[in-house]
């Protein structure tokens, strides 16, 4: 029997401070004609122009804390959660800081950078940044990057609908991809989050991420939607990405504008929740916790 070589395990070379740093300098240049998610707008941000995230050049954060609510593996976590993102989920748990890039307090990367290294000191394991959308300030969390110990174990908390210049300045920068895979059809997430052309841009960068570093997928199942989405989803990640990590989160709450919706406006079924646990066994998938 032939077995197949183990997948190797990526993690940011010694020179990432340095390699943000200038990686920094490259982002915040393309704000002039900014391409960073996959909306593609061309804004011009440094003359104060705006694009469908709204972001400025400098950006806000709504929290900055130790937190234990994400992976077993990851936490406990010093999560920076940047204000801002270029997905309009109605169903948002964070969505009035997550949608408002003006929300919260002024980021310094210096300042926030000392925090993250003294939870490091504390006992903390990893450092998250998020969001929001984090992609949307590709250039200070690049500078935040370059202020952290070279040996940190960094977490990029992404909806994963970056464009192909934002992957480029990430490769080698964070040596874990958190990543969102919402919707199983473009359908869906054009009436819940107002974006297009979602799975193909979403399919894309996970292939990317799980080639460059460590990924784990994130689904949150919601009410409604286990066949037109969960299924598609946990499809092809059985088909395309096989052993990949997958967090099937099951805590949906009818938060922010769900209710918009008639099938959001209730918590997740008990038979909905067993009924895509088997989906998922049936796929073969490696769910944690």
């Amino acid at each position: 029997m032939i077995c197949a070589e183990p997948k190797p395990v990526f993690y940011a070379t010694l020179n990432r401070p340095a390699l943000a740093r200038e990686r920094a300098r490259r982002a915040r240049a393309m704000l002039a004609d900014c391409r960073l998610c996959a909306h593609d707008c061309g804004v011009n941000r440094l003359a104060g122009e705006t694009g469908f995230c709204h972001a400025g050049t400098e950006p806000r954060f709504f929290s900055a804390q130790v937190e234990v609510s994400d992976e077993m593996e990851l936490i406990p976590t010093f999560a920076v959660a940047l204000s801002g993102c270029d997905l309009c989920c109605d169903f948002c748990i964070t969505g009035a800081s997550s949608w408002n890039s003006r929300a919260g307090f002024g980021f310094d990367a210096v300042a926030m950078a000392a925090r993250a290294e003294a939870a490091l000191q504390n006992g903390t394991r990893t450092i998250m940044v998020l969001g929001g959308e984090p992609t949307i300030h590709l250039p200070s969390a690049l500078e935040f990057v370059s202020r952290l110990p070279a040996t940190a174990k960094l977490i990029w908390k992404t909806n994963a609908h970056g464009s192909a210049q934002a992957r480029e300045l990430l490769d080698r920068i964070f040596d874990v991809w958190l990543a969102d895979f919402k919707f199983g059809n473009d359908a869906c997430a054009q009436r819940l989050a107002k974006v297009s052309d979602y799975v193909r841009v979403v399919q894309e960068n996970l292939l990317w991420a799980d080639a460059h570093s460590e990924l784990i997928v994130r689904h949150l199942l919601m009410p409604g939607h286990v066949e037109c989405c969960w299924r598609p989803v946990a499809e092809w990640l059985a088909e395309n990405l096989p052993g990949v990590k997958v967090n099937l989160r099951v805590g949906f709450w009818p938060a922010w504008q769900a209710r918009r919706h008639n099938e959001l406006s209730n918590p997740i079924s008990s038979v909905e929740t067993e009924y895509a646990s088997e989906i998922a066994k049936e796929c073969g998938l490696n769910l944690i916790e």
